[in-house]
């Protein structure tokens, strides 16, 4: 059995607690439903366990673990916060870590009703995290350069979602439209601040019909916040993203021409990985079809 193929269990996480942090091996372990590059386990009623599953590197946990407690005091919504730390062993050969939990339902299982709070919640969550960053800050990998590099993957998910998703052709122009204006707006000018870098549906959580939390950092970065901008149409409901910008207050045309390009290839993303769960394979989530879909049209009626 390969480590990617090593099958985690409510035994295996607490047989790992027993060995390295046996003060929390009697809480009650109760598996998370979703995740990919990292498994979750409830671990109590405050903690999780995130575990390294299919990630081939330990590199987000280990910069979650690193630059979460810095971050987490001065952001206004919760974040997981790591605790404790579990190390490679023979019995499981990969990183694990103890986390505080972040309670509430993921979006792409709920549903945001008060719109404008929402809209208030995110731009005031990422103006506090959109601060300069420092030198030793980590930089993007894949993901947090303009547009104009990340035109093969544009292409890849158009082509991927096009034929069956974006028809008829008027509309694939009309997304190919707004992509070639993002690719043409000037680039980022400003100091490198941090980035969560993958606000989508799944890392965001909800309660009582507004944002209320906000998890999943592995792939953060210090760069463009434009990649978070996106957010303003991939999260929120329909006829907020103008109320988004004004409370952000910090985007200027350009930065909102690339954050609704970013937006539609990440709303194209989602549409490909709900084909992908139709057909069964491997990472697939069907239920992320609808969600992409909704989200495309957002960002092309641009509201």
């Amino acid at each position: 059995m390969t480590d990617t193929e090593i099958e985690i269990t409510a035994d295996l996480v607490r047989d790992l607690l027993q060995e390295q942090h046996p003060d929390l091996a009697g809480l009650a372990i109760r598996e998370v439903a979703g995740g990919w590059g990292n498994q979750m386990w409830r671990l109590g009623d405050e903690l999780a366990v995130r575990m390294q599953r299919m990630d081939p590197t330990p590199e987000p946990q280990l910069k979650e673990r690193r630059w979460l407690p810095v971050l987490a005091p001065r952001l206004p919504l919760p974040v997981p916060t790591p605790l404790r730390f579990g190390e490679p062993s023979e019995r499981f050969p990969k990183h694990w870590t103890v986390m505080t939990w972040v309670p509430g339902e993921p979006l792409d299982h709920g549903s945001i009703s008060r719109g404008d709070h929402a809209a208030d919640m995110l731009a005031g969550f990422l103006r506090a995290l959109h601060v300069e960053a420092p030198a030793e800050a980590p930089i993007a990998m894949g993901r947090g350069a303009h547009p104009r590099h990340c035109t093969d993957g544009f292409e890849n998910f158009f082509q991927a979602v096009a034929p069956d998703d974006i028809a008829p052709d008027d509309i694939a122009a009309d997304v190919r439209a707004v992509w070639d204006d993002a690719v043409a707006a000037p680039e980022w000018e400003g100091p490198r601040v941090w980035v969560h870098g993958d606000l989508h549906p799944a890392n965001v959580v909800v309660s009582d019909g507004t944002l209320s939390g906000i998890v999943d950092f592995g792939d953060m970065f210090a760069g463009d916040p434009a990649w978070d901008l996106a957010a303003a149409w991939v999260l929120l409901p329909a006829g907020t993203a103008s109320r988004f910008f004004d409370t952000y207050a910090h985007a200027d045309e350009a930065a909102i021409r690339r954050a609704r390009g970013l937006a539609a290839m990440k709303s194209l993303f989602l549409m490909l990985m709900g084909q992908n769960g139709d057909r069964g394979l491997p990472g697939g989530k069907p239920h992320w079809g609808p969600v992409g879909r909704a989200a495309l049209d957002r960002v092309l009626k641009g509201v």
